[in-house]
């Protein structure tokens, strides 16, 4: 199977999975205790209010019905009205998403930059002080919980030493950078402990291989057989555990995006969830489900370019 057919394939089968995440979604969001009118009207909610606004939202039909009306707008491109904003759901996903991915593609990037130079020298230096020193630090870290870490990076780095800014995304490139490092760092570290000690055992297995001795028996250099064998190789099963990873990342930027102020879908999550507002958690719902169907996608095409033995099947 070649790669194109393979890849609409993985696109098929991620529709079903798709359908299954709507209704869920759109049921367990109904369960929720409150409802929108409420939230809407508060103190001046009325039984009547409430049931004529329930009538002009198409809150007061059969659940079956509501779940088939809202597929319907959905694949003519309409997730409804904010009830918060008062504006499109797809106009204020699309006004916020771009935050979050750019926070989330930050994250992993922070982590893999902390993970695979310390894999390295952790495993060419195994059992050493060194190597106990990393894994010691990183277990920590994986020992704390996201807000954990990020509050003590808040606190430390933002509002005591003044290194970076505390809240806010900037307006330029350089300024998101800037701005969104320490959440990044808050979300890539967790990530970066699991990572690294992935790595650091896939290096170890890869060094002893038959091929890397081989390797060095031609004469290659060392910083060769690292590069091109060892690394290659060992990065194989971190690819893929980075991958799963990436939907970790975007629920961590749920509560990142709150701590540190960031005008993103996260934060958005979280005051749409308390708002009772539909429309608006039913799409970022379905925002992230894609994201990370994609995400998964890439994974499964990085992975069998790593690994030529993998068969696109």
């Amino acid at each position: 199977m070649n790669r194109w057919n393979y890849i609409l394939v993985r696109l098929l089968q991620i529709v079903p999975t798709f359908f299954v995440i709507m209704f869920i979604v759109f049921l367990m969001i109904r369960l929720l205790p409150g409802d929108p009118a409420s939230a809407i009207l508060g103190d001046r909610a009325t039984e009547e209010a409430v049931a004529r606004i329930n009538a002009q939202m198409g809150l007061d039909k059969p659940i079956l019905v509501q779940f088939v009306i809202f597929i319907k707008n959905f694949f003519q491109g309409e997730l409804g009205n904010s009830i918060s904003y008062k504006i499109p759901v797809t106009t204020l996903i699309l006004q916020r998403i771009p935050v979050t991915v750019f926070l989330t593609l930050y994250g992993a990037v922070v982590a893999v930059v902390l993970a695979v130079p310390l894999a390295f020298v952790a495993a060419l230096r195994r059992n050493s002080l060194l190597d106990n020193v990393i894994r010691s630090v990183f277990q920590v870290g994986l020992s704390l919980p996201t807000f954990y870490i990020g509050l003590l990076l808040l606190t430390i780095l933002g509002a005591q030493l003044n290194l970076f800014p505390i809240g806010g995304y900037g307006e330029t490139f350089r300024d998101h950078l800037y701005h969104l490092f320490l959440p990044a760092l808050t979300l890539g570290f967790n990530l970066s402990a699991v990572l690294m000690r992935t790595l650091r055992t896939s290096i170890i297995e890869v060094l002893t291989a038959e091929y890397v001795e081989f390797a060095r028996a031609k004469g290659l250099t060392n910083r060769v057989v690292l590069i091109k064998h060892v690394l290659r190789n060992a990065l194989i099963s971190t690819i893929t555990l980075l991958g799963l990873n990436i939907g970790a990342l975007f629920g961590g930027a749920v509560i990142t995006e709150s701590v540190f102020a960031i005008p993103g879908v996260g934060r958005l999550m979280v005051d749409s969830i308390f708002g009772r507002d539909y429309a608006t958690i039913q799409g970022l719902t379905l925002t992230f489900a894609i994201l990370v169907s994609l995400v998964f996608l890439l994974t499964d095409l990085a992975y069998a370019q790593l690994d030529p033995r993998v068969e696109m099947m």
